[in-house]
């Protein structure tokens, strides 16, 4: 599975330069000098090669951190072959992904990834199953496991664990003892 850790934004100066829209808690590992990074075409993945009009630019595959720095709050990454800000240009809104083999589980028994969480069985401590994990939605207050109910509605459960007591990955579920009301919301 492909995890998106980044998204190239606009360039920065004239040597190739790119802000990067940062979609990882650990920018210093993801964007590493050295580290590869798996391309997914954005919206200008069709627009005009910088050699010259009429010649389509091609995305590549894979780009190679050479350096990154913060400017003014800001992640401006530099990437190997990325020379002058026309080809810099052409990455705009480029999504970078690395595989989710690729990353190492954390560290902390009680921290999980969003990958690892998609996709479990959800139920209650009686076992009453209530759906499945269909994302994470990262909000100010906590992060929110957005359960995919049967009848297919949604429900949004806060992940803390007055709520969420057991995350048992090894099972493929997460046990939710959701308080009066929450899943009618």
């Amino acid at each position: 599975m492909q995890l998106i850790v980044g998204r190239i934004g606009k360039p920065h100066g004239i040597r190739g330069e790119v802000t990067v829209e940062v979609r990882t808690d650990e920018p210093e590992t993801r964007f590493a000098p050295g580290m590869v990074l798996k391309t997914v075409p954005g919206a200008n993945a069709a627009q005009p090669a910088p050699d010259g009009p009429g010649v389509p630019f091609r995305t590549p595959d894979t780009l190679t951190v050479e350096f990154a720095r913060r400017h003014q709050g800001r992640l401006l990454v530099a990437f190997d072959g990325v020379l002058d800000r026309d080809v810099a240009e052409a990455l705009r809104g480029t999504l970078l992904a690395v595989d989710s083999a690729d990353v190492s589980p954390p560290e902390d028994p009680e921290e999980f990834h969003d990958h690892q969480l998609v996709g479990l069985a959800v139920v209650t401590p009686t076992g009453e199953q209530l759906g499945e994990v269909a994302r994470i939605d990262h909000a100010p207050a906590s992060d929110l496991l957005v359960l995919r109910r049967p009848e297919g509605r949604t429900a949004l459960i806060p992940f803390v664990k007055a709520i969420v007591p057991e995350v048992d990955l090894a099972g493929g579920r997460v046990v939710v003892d959701p308080p009066g009301g929450l899943l009618d919301l």
